[in-house]
């Protein structure tokens, strides 16, 4: 007897490693504090739109693989992307009914608890604090809603991702 992968799964990976990679593109110094948590992006976009086959461990498996991207504290993002995705899981219904703009504003307070979350560890384990710029990051993230939004449901819709 042969199991028979769901249709799409592999667009779901795809993109999570395609949000990866945008994580390690360099950027100039003054701007990479300000870079946006684009795995999480992505992994919010699935949970709000295929809650039933993204959850908060796809969420933990996101933040294992950032975390070995990065090479910061291994869980450090697992933790925070398994929270933020608990809380849209509880959230997606509404959500899933708003304006983009309107996601974009509830996107915006889960970034930043990311970063809380991100900042939390790293003084846990005593690391210095992060310059002040790093607090951009949620915001960047935000603004760039629409477009991780426009663009995952385009690839959802194209390969019929259900």
């Amino acid at each position: 007897m042969s199991q028979v992968v769901p249709r799409g799964r592999w667009v779901i990976l795809f993109s999570l490693l395609a949000a990866g990679m945008l994580v390690l593109v360099p950027m100039p110094d003054w701007a990479a504090p300000a870079r946006p948590q684009w795995v999480a992006l992505a992994v919010m976009y699935w949970a709000m739109a295929l809650p039933s086959r993204v959850g908060v461990t796809v969420a933990w498996m996101g933040g294992l693989f950032q975390d070995a991207l990065v090479g910061s504290l291994l869980g450090q993002h697992a933790l925070a992307f398994a929270l933020i995705t608990w809380i849209i899981l509880k959230l997606h219904q509404r959500t899933r009914l708003m304006p983009v703009w309107q996601q974009a504003l509830i996107v915006l307070p889960l970034l930043f608890a990311v970063q809380l979350v991100l900042f939390w560890v790293n003084g846990l384990i005593g690391r210095p604090a992060p310059p002040w710029q790093a607090w951009l990051a949620p915001v960047v993230g935000a603004a760039m809603w629409p477009w991780v939004f426009f663009l995952l449901r385009a690839a959802r819709r194209h390969f019929g991702v259900q």
